[in-house]
């Protein structure tokens, strides 16, 4: 999967939006919560996204993933290369960092975004 492929499927998760921050990073939100990052400087493209305790872990025993700098204590990882899983693995990881991010949610948002 490359960047624009990552980019559309972040876009077709319900209420997503893109915006660029700190003048090289495109940041993929929900209700203004980042739950994916993508770094246009760097080659190749890097992603970062959140995941569970028990994932992190896991994920970061493996060659091409590190923990997320500045956020690796909120269990954020980053993909140094998009080969790094596969893609079904990636469009999975990111759908859920995604869940987590809009679980958090306050209810009054979740139910006007329809996600309650």
């Amino acid at each position: 999967m490359d960047l624009e492929g990552i980019r559309r499927y972040c876009l077709s998760l319900p209420d997503a939006t893109e915006g660029i921050q700190w003048q090289n990073d495109l940041l993929f939100r929900i209700n203004g919560k980042i739950f994916a990052a993508a770094s246009l400087e760097t080659t190749p493209a890097r992603i970062t996204f959140k995941c569970t305790p028990e994932e992190f872990a896991e994920l970061i025993e493996r060659k091409g993933i590190v923990p997320a700098p500045y956020v690796a204590r909120n269990h954020w990882v980053q993909l140094e290369h998009l080969e790094a899983v596969s893609r079904t693995e990636l469009k999975r990881l990111i759908r859920d960092s995604y869940n987590m991010v809009a679980a958090k949610l306050p209810k009054k948002i979740k139910l006007k975004l329809g996600l309650a």
